[in-house]
């Protein structure tokens, strides 16, 4: 079980190099957030999965993520 608040803080803490798209499985979406982390767009990326982090429902994260 992969819990949302490990999602979230990863994504506020290392969202810039693409850590929450690792842990959450999307490993080709982390390896472009690593090539491309000196440009601002995977810090933007990263603030918008907080967001959806915080405010996604359980059912649709496990449906999602819980693969």
């Amino acid at each position: 079980m992969k819990p949302r608040a490990i999602a979230a803080l990863l994504a506020f803490f290392l969202g810039a190099f693409g850590g929450q798209k690792f842990y959450m499985g999307r490993t080709g979406a982390g390896i472009l957030s690593l090539l491309f982390f000196w440009t601002t767009i995977p810090s933007w990326i990263a603030l918008y999965d907080l967001i959806m982090c915080a405010v996604m429902k359980d059912a649709e994260w496990e449906k999602k993520y819980m693969v």
